[in-house]
């Protein structure tokens, strides 16, 4: 940090500015005391605490995690109902097949490709770039659309396989027999009886998916030039800036123990099976 011709004078203010010229469990100690206050620490580098940077950086990440698990749920979700009410013929092979080349092709190859046909061959979206919400909504789209693809294809295949097997284990229960035999409409029995009982396994894919991308898309980010929580990580691991490393692991952690709990909310919203019961 300092360069070669650095003094013992200038070593040691660094160490003290750093907080580590003290042993390693005091280190851990006094940073945790930061985080209970909100403070995770100072970026050298960057210069400026590392909650302010990670603010600056994650809204990218956000609206594109968001834009992702929508594409992705849109189309998994009406697909994988479709192939579960056509087991075993064409169509649902067809469907399995794109579901399982989404699961199977990189997301940066995705969305290398995208790249190639929608803004070099074609030229109807950026190549790469981001540009906040204040700067008008299409604006923003059209710099995030291709990123989103890119992921939201990925989750949705996962979102399709989830959707079709837990449909296909509900579709053989009595009570969807009976709805049948009643003469309720196919949509119904769909939409209403079958999907609502599968969605307990399907959202927790949903969830854990969303999470995951909050988490940093790091190579699409990469890809696409996108300044969000993703990059941030691979320029301070490159940087050896610890003090953003940390703040942004513990903010992954935080992010992934809170999707977790409104999903397990959310179950008792879909399913009054699991909710607790009064004392």
């Amino acid at each position: 940090m300092l360069g070669p011709e650095a003094t013992q004078e200038d070593l040691a203010n660094l160490r003290e500015q750093l907080g580590i010229n003290v042993p390693v469990y005091l280190q851990f100690i006094n940073w945790s005391l930061g985080v209970l206050h909100g403070d995770l620490g100072y970026s050298i580098f960057m210069d400026m605490p590392v909650t302010q940077a990670i603010g600056d950086y994650i809204t990218p990440t956000i609206s594109l995690s968001i834009m992702a698990e929508v594409i992705g749920v849109l189309f998994a979700i009406p697909l994988g109902i479709a192939a579960a009410r056509r087991r075993g013929t064409w169509m649902d092979q067809s469907f399995m097949m794109i579901a399982l080349l989404g699961i199977s092709i990189p997301s940066f190859w995705m969305g290398l490709a995208f790249i190639l046909l929608f803004a070099v061959q074609l030229g109807w979206l950026p190549a790469a770039g981001y540009q906040p919400l204040s700067k008008g909504l299409l604006t923003h789209l059209s710099y995030m659309i291709l990123p989103a693809l890119s992921l939201g294809i990925m989750q949705g295949a996962l979102i399709a396989r989830m959707t079709r097997s837990s449909m296909l284990e509900v579709l053989g229960e009595n009570y969807i027999r009976t709805a049948e035999a009643k003469g309720l409409k196919q949509r119904i029995v769909i939409y209403k009886h079958a999907l609502r009982n599968a969605f307990i396994p399907i959202l927790t894919v949903i969830g854990l998916s969303f999470a995951t991308l909050i988490g940093g898309a790091v190579v699409t980010e990469m890809v696409f030039n996108i300044p969000g929580i993703g990059k941030l990580v691979i320029n301070s691991v490159l940087r050896r800036d610890y003090a953003v490393i940390q703040g942004t692991v513990l903010m992954v952690a935080c992010a992934y123990v809170l999707i977790n709990l409104i999903v397990d909310l959310l179950y008792a919203v879909i399913d009054p099976r699991v909710r607790f019961e009064k004392k």
